[in-house]
C-alpha cells in the first residue's frame, strides 16, 4: 500500500494515534514512506456499535430506533441506537432511513415519545458502526463540526500526514480546516459525498490538496445511477487542477468475508484506473475484513494490470488540449507550471527519457507532472519529509528525501546523480528534470532540462 487511513468515527482518538504510530514503525521496517490521512467524522450520525460479528436483519422484522443514552450502550438485531440526541424529533412515520451504505433500508412506522418503530424493508449484514441516514434535509450540522476541530488537533500533535474532510459542502469548510491547520500543516482531502458538493467541484479541488470519490454516501445522498458519472468528473477535474483523487468505497467489498473478489469488483477496480484516478482506497475490506493483507494484494494486481492498458498517450494529449483552453484568463504561475509541464511530458516521450526527476519543495511541481500520466517513472526529490509522505496519494510517484540546495544547477546535479547512484538511471540514457521556484501566489514549476547521463 502507499498510504493508510484512520476512521476517528470508529473508537477513540488514542487508538487512532496508536494505529498511526504502528503503521509508521512498520513503513520504517519496510523502508518505505507511507502516508497517513486521519478521517474526520463530520456531522455524520452513526449507530452505536453492533456485537462483534455482526447482526443480520431480514425483510419485513420489526426494529426499533432511539437515541443513544450512554456512550457505551450497543446496537442489537432488535434495537439500534443512534447518535443523535434529536433523533425521535426529526423522524416521521413514513420515512425512509438507510443504514451503512444504503444496503439496508428501515421504514419508519410510529414514532414515539423514547422510540421509533420501524419496519425492515430491504436487509442485510450490520456491524461495526455503520453510518444512519435520514431524510434529505432533517440535519442542518456544518463542517467541520466541534467534535472534528478536537481530533484534528490530537491528530495534528500526533504528526499525521494528511485530514480528509466528510461532507464538504462548500470550499469554505476547506478553508475553515486550513485556517486551523495553517497553512504548512498536513494535506487537506475533501471527500465528496454531497450534492452541494457536487454543485461546487470546482472551487472545492482548487482549495484542497486532494480530493476522494467517496461512493458510499455520495450514492445514498443522491441517484446511483449518477455515481459512475460523477466519478468520471470528479477525477477529471481533479486531475486536471493537479489534484491526487482518491476512489473509494466498496471496491472490493466481498472480500470482507470472501477470498476473492466478485467480477464486477475487479472491473470496478480497473475502471477507476481508466478513469484516471491517481489512487484507490480500500474501507471495511481491511478494517473488518478476514484477510487485509490478501485484500491488498489483489488490488495491487488489478490496479498494476490495468495500469498496463491505460491509453497513456490518449491521456496527456487530450489534458494539454483542455490546459491550452483553460489557460487564458488563470494565474502567470499557473500558466506557467501547465506550460512547462506539458512540454516536460511532450520531451519525455519524445526523447524515451528514462525518468523525470521531479525536484520540489511543496510536491507541486510532482503533482503537476503526474496529472499528464507520463510513461516514464516519476522520481520526486524533496528536503522535506512531510512532503514525501503528502506525494504518497499521487500517481506515479517515488519520494526521495533529498538535501536542501540553494541553486537550480545544485538541485539538479545532485538529483541525477543520487538517481544514478540508487540504480533507478544510468550512463547513456536521457531524462528530464523539473524544478520548481516559489512564486509570488504559489509555486512555480518553471526550469526543464533535459540531461544525458555520461
Amino acid at each position: 500500500m502507499d498510504a493508510a487511513r484512520l476512521g476517528l468515527a470508529h473508537g477513540p482518538v488514542e487508538a487512532s494515534v496508536a494505529r498511526l504510530h504502528r503503521v509508521r514503525a512498520a513503513a520504517a521496517t519496510s523502508r518505505r514512506e507511507i502516508g497517513i490521512i486521519a478521517d474526520l467524522p463530520g456531522p455524520k450520525i452513526r449507530a452505536g456499535a453492533y456485537p462483534e460479528g455482526g447482526i443480520f436483519l431480514l425483510e419485513g422484522e420489526t426494529v426499533d430506533l432511539a437515541p443513544r443514552s450512554a456512550a457505551d450502550e450497543t446496537s442489537s438485531a432488535e434495537r439500534t441506537v443512534v447518535d443523535h440526541a434529536d433523533l425521535l424529533a426529526d423522524l416521521r412515520a413514513g420515512d425512509l432511513v438507510a443504514l451503512g451504505d444504503g444496503g439496508v433500508q428501515l421504514a419508519v412506522v410510529e414514532v414515539g415519545n423514547d422510540k421509533a418503530v420501524s419496519i425492515v424493508r430491504s436487509g442485510g449484514r450490520l456491524q461495526g458502526r455503520p453510518g444512519v441516514n435520514l431524510p434529505p434535509g432533517r440535519l442542518s450540522a456544518a463542517t467541520p463540526t466541534a467534535e472534528d476541530m478536537l481530533l484534528l488537533e490530537a491528530m495534528c500533535e500526533a504528526g499525521v500526514d494528511g485530514i480528509a474532510v466528510s461532507f464538504v459542502r462548500h470550499a469554505d469548510d476547506i478553508r475553515a480546516v486550513r485556517r486551523a491547520t495553517g497553512p504548512d500543516g498536513p494535506m487537506l482531502v475533501a471527500k465528496i459525498e454531497t450534492k452541494t458538493a457536487v454543485d461546487d467541484i470546482e472551487e472545492i479541488i482548487e482549495t484542497a490538496d486532494a480530493v476522494m470519490v467517496a461512493r458510499g454516501d455520495l450514492g445514498v445522498r443522491l441517484p446511483l445511477e449518477d455515481v459512475p458519472h460523477l466519478q468520471k468528473r470528479i477525477i477529471k477535474a481533479g486531475v486536471s487542477y493537479g489534484r491526487p483523487v482518491i476512489t473509494a468505497t466498496q471496491m472490493l467489498e466481498s472480500m470482507v468475508h470472501a477470498p476473492t473478489p466478485t467480477r464486477a469488483e475487479v472491473s470496478d477496480v480497473a475502471n477507476a484506473v481508466f478513469d484516471g484516478t491517481s489512487a484507490v482506497m480500500l474501507s471495511g475490506e481491511t478494517a473488518i475484513g478476514h484477510d487485509p493483507v490478501g485484500v491488498v494484494a489483489t488490488m495491487s494486481r488489478i490496479t498494476e494490470r490495468a495500469e498496463r492498458e491505460f491509453d497513456y498517450a490518449g491521456w496527456g494529449a487530450t489534458l494539454g488540449i483542455q490546459q491550452a483552453a483553460a489557460m487564458v484568463d488563470a494565474p502567470a504561475a499557473v500558466r506557467i507550471t501547465a506550460a512547462i509541464t506539458a512540454a516536460a511530458w511532450r520531451a519525455a516521450a519524445d526523447s524515451d527519457a528514462a525518468a523525470i526527476i521531479c525536484c520540489t519543495n511543496t510536491g507541486a511541481t510532482a503533482r503537476a507532472i503526474a496529472r499528464f500520466r507520463p510513461t516514464a517513472p516519476l522520481l520526486a526529490y524533496t528536503p522535506s519529509l512531510q512532503v514525501a509522505r503528502h506525494l504518497s496519494v499521487a500517481w506515479g510517484v517515488d519520494a526521495i528525501a533529498s538535501e536542501q540546495y540553494s541553486t537550480a544547477d545544485e538541485i539538479v546535479w545532485f538529483a541525477v546523480m543520487d538517481a544514478v547512484g540508487r540504480g533507478l538511471v544510468h550512463r547513456g540514457q536521457i531524462v528530464v528534470v523539473l524544478v520548481g521556484s516559489p512564486g509570488d501566489d504559489e509555486p512555480t514549476t518553471d526550469v526543464l532540462r533535459m540531461v544525458r547521463i555520461r
